[in-house]
């Protein structure tokens, strides 16, 4: 490798780059946009930087989900026995057409437009919850909690559980981190299915107006979900739809409050909500680096071989800060108009919960501006520190001034 290629690889995954990414990416873009380097665990990926060739993999089904066809029969059989491995987002076809047609009939636009109403209160009861304080926590005291009543109210888990719901989520997300805590999450998984069991055996006797009843129920051509894949899909939801919200209302507020030309436009005219959220996706977006894919024999890519087998990671925050596919791209613009950012993904992959996702983040910038006007940090930007890791891009604690 040359000097400039091991250069660049002290630049990544660094505490600086953590804080603040977008140096680094431009430097990959212009210089090594399909660029091999050593992940944190100790392995090696390639790292797609460009939207053009984002755009590509994310399309092209010569890059797979599912890497245990690389295995051996045992290992695979292993594989599977992760509540994990059985959901869509792991699929290929024609697997993952299956599944996502299933779970899709729980999911769908019309049925999350009629969410709105319950996401504005429970909105408005977290916000009434800090009326008589002058600082909160963002993160904490909204962005967190919101998601999770929404997707548990969905799903039909009761509200004395939320908390365990809670509990595990971010043992997961923080897992993938960090490989010490692989004990822990043993122990929770452990916990999460026993729950899972008992719950969907009950909703089996008893089906409720609720979507985890659906998804039992749910069939396509005589198709059901299989036991393992329920628990694949309802993690999925659970971890994929609180985890990514959170960061979108989190990053949202944050790129407002510290670009406050562009918060005072919205509140003047808040028609311009919608297109800002698309601007928030595409400027901060929430998930930093595509869920993994694997080449399914070599592909040749801006000049570099990936070959079978290889690890290809795409960098969906820097392809939405490509220079040559948006312009003044490290500008903060509400508006901006119509945006064919990659936050959601693209393709076959394109996020089933971007509907959810939307609702959300509108219904939360809308009441947070209309309850506390006045809204801004009540800490240096500087003090601000981002979550560690690869997948997720936000903030560990967002405090905030009420009034």
């Amino acid at each position: 490798m040359t000097n400039h290629s091991n250069h660049q690889e002290a630049d990544l995954f660094t505490h600086a780059f953590n804080q603040d990414p977008y140096p680094a990416f431009h430097s990959l873009q212009q210089n090594s946009p399909v660029h091999r380097t050593l992940m944190p665990d100790g392995h090696y990926a390639w790292i797609v930087t460009r939207y053009e060739d984002a755009v590509n993999v994310l399309k092209d089904q010569r890059f797979i989900k599912d890497f245990t066809v690389f295995l051996d029969e045992e290992s695979r059989a292993q594989a599977h026995q992760s509540i994990f491995s059985r959901n869509m987002l792991f699929a290929d076809p024609p697997d993952h057409k299956r599944l996502r047609g299933l779970v899709q009939q729980a999911f769908t636009p019309r049925i999350i437009e009629e969410l709105r109403g319950r996401i504005t209160e429970i909105a408005n009861e977290l916000i009434d919850d800090m009326q008589d304080r002058s600082q909160i926590d963002l993160i904490d005291d909204f962005a967190f909690p919101l998601p999770i009543i929404v997707i548990c109210e969905m799903l039909g888990v009761p509200s004395e559980d939320r908390d365990k719901f809670r509990t595990w989520s971010n043992t997961l997300v923080e897992a993938s981190n960090d490989p010490e805590k692989a004990e822990k999450v043993q122990q929770h998984m452990q916990e999460f299915t026993a729950y899972l069991q008992e719950w969907m055996a009950d909703r089996q006797e008893n089906p409720q107006n609720d979507m985890i009843s659906k998804l039992i129920q749910a069939e396509e051509s005589g198709d059901r979900l299989s036991e393992q894949e329920l628990y694949g899909v309802v993690s999925l939801l659970i971890i994929a739809g609180h985890e990514t919200t959170v960061n979108l209302i989190s990053n949202g507020m944050y790129a407002l409050m510290t670009h406050p030309e562009q918060m005072r436009k919205l509140q003047e005219q808040p028609d311009l909500l919608r297109p800002a959220i698309e601007e928030m996706l595409r400027f901060e977006g929430p998930v930093e680096f595509s869920t993994d894919r694997w080449a399914s024999e070599t592909v040749e890519l801006q000049g570099q071989t990936i070959h079978r087998g290889e690890h290809v990671l795409v960098a969906l925050d820097a392809a939405n800060r490509d220079p040559e596919a948006f312009e003044d791209p490290d500008v903060f613009d509400i508006t901006r108009g119509r945006s064919k950012h990659l936050a959601f993904g693209k393709g076959m992959h394109f996020c089933l919960g971007a509907p959810l996702a939307r609702v959300e983040a509108e219904v939360s910038l809308q009441t947070l501006l209309e309850r506390f006007p006045d809204l801004q940090l009540s800490t240096d930007v500087s003090d601000l520190e981002w979550r560690p890791g690869i997948l997720m891009r936000g903030l560990m604690e967002l405090p905030v001034r009420l009034k």
